[in-house]
C-alpha cells in the first residue's frame, strides 16, 4: 500500500460536516443491509461491493503493477473512458485496471466493451468505511475519475493513503456549475489534492478552476468520445445489427428521434404528421431516454389514434413498423445507423441536451433542441461543420426535415459534413491516456 500523505487529515468545516453526515448514513444502512442478508442468506454482489466488500471478486494473486483504477458513473461516461483505456493498455501493457460504475447499466456496458481486458467492479458508495475497504483491496497506484465524478470521501481518502488522483475528459456543463457553486468551499477543499484535470474543453477548464483547481494542474484535451464514435466499423456493424432485424430498402424514409424526454414526444409526433402530410410512407423511431416512460409513450400514442409496436415486441426479419417505440437498451446507435434523418432529444426541454455526436459519426443529419448546455462543445462543432442545426419547436423541425428530404444531395453533404465533424476531432484518448502516464511516471521517479 502506498504511504499516507503526511498532513492529509487537514479539511475544511464544509467537508467535515460532509464526513459527519456520510458516516452516519453508513452506520444506519449498513446494519440493516447485513440483517437483510441473513434473513435471506443471499447477498447481492453489486450491493456488498457498493459498501467496499469486494472478497467475493476474482482477481490474479498478484496483479500486475501498476495497478489503474477508472471510474465511470454509467453508460455515457462508460463510452468515453473506453478509448482511454484502450490507450493505456498499449502504452501501459502491463498494468491491471480496476473499471467500476455506479449503474448497472453502466456495469453491462463495461463488461460488454472491456470485459476481457480489466477488472469491471461497482464502485463504492462515498461513505468513509467503504472507499477505506475498497482501496486498501486494490491498492491502486492512481484513481482517474472520468467527466465529472468528484466524490470527496473517496478522492480524499486516496490522497491519505498516498494514491494519486485525477480528473480525465472532464466537464462540467453551464447548468450544473450553479449546483457546484453553491458547494464551493466543499469541492475547493477536495480539488486541492487532485493531482491532474484533464478537461475536454476550455469552458470545463474555467469552470473546474472556478471551483478551485489550481490553475497549474489544469489541461484542456478535448472529447475522449469522438474517437470512438469515429471508427467506421461501428457503424457498419450497426446497420448489419439493424438489418438483421428489419427488412430495410434504400427508398425508406426513417426519422429516428433518439434520447427524448417527457414533454417532447408530443413535439416529434407533431414534427412526424407534419412530414407525412408530403412523406405519407415516412417511418418513425422513438427511442425514450428512460425505457422506464414506455407506458406513458403509450398512453399518448392511445390518445392520439396512432398505430405502433414496441420493439420489444418484434420478432427478426419483419418489416420496419410506420411507428416504432425503442424500449430497449443499446440499440439506439443501431437505429441511427438506418435513419435518414434524427432529432437528439433532452434539447427541446431545459434538461441540457443529450450526446447528438452518435447519430452524426455514422452521417445521419441530426437536429436538436436550443438547451444543449451539456453538449456546448459537441453542438458548436456540428454547427461549424454544417453538420447539424438547432430547432425551437415541431413546426421547425417538420420545415428542416421536409427540407433534406426534398433536396437529397442537401441531405447527403450534411452527412459527409457530419462525419467529418468528428473525424477531424480524434486523439483526445491518446492525449488523456498521456496525462495518467506522467502521473504514474512522477510517482515512479
Amino acid at each position: 500500500m502506498n504511504n499516507p500523505v503526511p498532513g492529509a487529515r487537514k479539511m475544511n468545516f464544509p467537508y467535515s460536516i460532509y464526513r459527519c453526515l456520510t458516516t452516519g448514513l453508513y452506520y444506519s444502512f449498513s446494519p440493516a443491509y447485513r440483517l437483510f442478508q441473513k434473513v435471506r442468506k443471499e447477498s447481492h454482489p453489486d450491493m456488498d461491493q457498493r459498501l467496499g466488500d469486494y472478497s467475493k471478486l476474482l482477481l490474479q494473486k498478484k496483479p500486475r503493477q501498476p495497478v489503474i483504477w477508472i471510474h465511470a458513473a454509467s453508460v455515457g461516461e462508460v463510452h468515453a473512458a473506453t478509448g482511454i483505456i484502450e490507450k493505456l493498455l498499449a502504452i501501459i501493457p502491463d498494468c491491471t485496471i480496476i473499471f467500476s460504475t455506479t449503474t448497472k447499466h453502466g456495469q453491462s456496458s463495461a463488461i460488454q466493451l472491456l470485459g476481457k481486458q480489466v477488472h469491471c467492479v461497482y464502485a463504492p458508495l462515498d461513505f468513509i468505511a467503504s472507499v477505506r475497504k475498497a482501496l486498501r483491496f486494490f491498492t491502486p497506484v492512481i484513481l482517474v475519475c472520468i467527466e465529472t465524478e468528484i466524490w470527496p470521501n473517496w478522492l480524499y481518502e486516496a490522497h491519505r493513503m498516498g494514491i494519486k488522483t485525477a480528473i480525465i475528459n472532464g466537464r462540467i456543463s453551464a447548468r450544473s456549475i450553479k449546483n457546484y457553486i453553491k458547494l464551493k468551499s466543499l469541492f475547493k477543499n477536495i480539488l486541492q489534492h487532485v493531482e491532474a484535470f484533464s478537461m475536454i474543453q476550455k469552458e470545463d477548464a474555467e469552470r473546474i478552476k472556478l471551483l478551485g483547481a489550481p490553475s497549474e494542474r489544469i489541461q484542456i484535451n478535448g472529447n475522449s468520445k469522438y474517437d470512438q464514435l469515429a471508427q467506421p466499423t461501428i457503424a457498419d456493424f450497426h446497420k448489419k445489427k439493424m438489418g438483421s432485424i428489419f427488412k430495410l430498402s434504400a427508398q425508406d424514409k426513417i426519422f429516428v428521434a433518439g434520447s427524448t424526454r417527457k414533454n417532447e414526444e408530443e413535439i416529434i409526433l407533431d414534427a412526424y404528421e407534419g412530414v407525412c402530410q408530403f412523406f405519407p410512407d415516412t417511418k418513425l423511431i422513438l427511442a425514450p431516454r428512460h425505457i422506464e416512460r414506455t407506458p406513458n409513450i403509450e398512453k399518448l400514442m392511445h390518445r392520439r389514434g396512432m398505430d405502433y409496436q414496441l420493439r420489444t415486441t418484434i420478432a427478426a426479419d419483419q418489416m420496419l413498423p410506420r411507428i416504432l417505440i425503442l424500449d430497449t437498451i443499446g440499440e439506439l446507435q443501431s437505429a441511427y445507423c438506418i435513419a435518414s434523418v434524427a432529432f437528439c432529444g433532452g434539447s427541446l426541454v431545459p434538461l441540457g441536451g443529450h450526446n447528438i455526436l452518435e447519430a452524426a459519426a455514422v452521417g445521419t443529419p441530426v437536429f436538436y433542441g436550443p438547451y444543449m448546455d451539456d453538449f456546448s462543445d459537441a453542438r458548436e462543432l456540428l454547427e461549424t461543420q454544417g453538420g447539424g442545426g438547432v430547432v425551437g419547436n415541431a413546426k421547425e423541425l417538420t420545415e428542416k426535415i421536409l427540407d433534406l428530404f426534398q433536396n437529397p444531395e442537401k441531405a447527403a453533404d450534411m452527412g459527409k459534413r457530419a462525419i467529418h465533424a468528428v473525424s477531424s476531432n480524434q486523439g483526445a484518448s491518446e492525449r488523456h491516456a498521456l496525462v495518467i502516464k506522467n502521473i504514474l511516471n512522477k510517482q515512479s521517479a
